[in-house]
């Protein structure tokens, strides 16, 4: 299930709310991600070996919401068996430039964060 308007209810024009809500879900930035490391698109099983712990009824559904959002194309071929291709659009062109310092800072710093969990958290139990 897609969740194609997310609105904040007391702030439901509010478009940092409501647009970094969507490429903030759990799987947005790694499928755009992904995709932008192919000069071409990728078809569903690409994407699927490339995020293996994203079920494939997820990954339909983040796909659908960035096709919604216009940040995704959908290509689908009429032929036996069928064929559907993903690429990025232009606005998601656009976005990348902003997402890959974000990538850096959270490479860089993964490690620290993680040691500060841990100190102040304590370990996580099994």
């Amino acid at each position: 299930m897609t969740r194609d308007f997310i609105t904040d209810p007391l702030f439901p024009e509010c478009p940092i709310r409501n647009i970094l809500a969507r490429i903030g879900e759990k799987w947005s930035l790694l499928v755009l991600l992904t995709l932008s490391q192919k000069a071409d698109s990728m078809r569903f099983n690409e994407l699927c070996k490339a995020i293996p712990d994203i079920s494939q009824r997820m990954l339909t559904a983040t796909l659908r919401s960035l096709e919604v959002d216009g940040l995704v194309h959908r290509r689908q071929y009429a032929e036996i068996p069928p064929r559907v291709e993903y690429s990025l659009t232009e606005r998601a062109m656009t976005l990348l430039p902003l997402l890959h310092p974000l990538v850096d800072w959270a490479i860089s710093n993964y490690r620290g964060i993680v040691t500060d969990r841990k100190r102040i958290l304590g370990k996580p139990k099994k």
